[in-house]
């Protein structure tokens, strides 16, 4: 129960629509393709920090 707070997050090469929905349907919270170029890489890791680090309210 104390781990149900922990975002999982798929970073993956898939486009696959049939994985996407195997991730969400196994309790995923997100699913993101990866882009190849590391600076496009690089802002996908910082946007997901701003939103799991700072936007996010989770329960106390």
């Amino acid at each position: 129960p104390e781990l149900k707070s922990i975002p999982v997050v798929i970073l993956t090469t898939s486009e696959s629509e049939e994985e996407k929905m195997k991730s969400y349907n196994n309790g995923a919270n997100s699913y993101i393709v990866k882009p190849v170029d590391f600076e496009k890489f690089s802002r996908v890791i910082k946007r997901l920090k701003l939103y799991w680090v700072v936007i996010n309210s989770l329960p106390r």
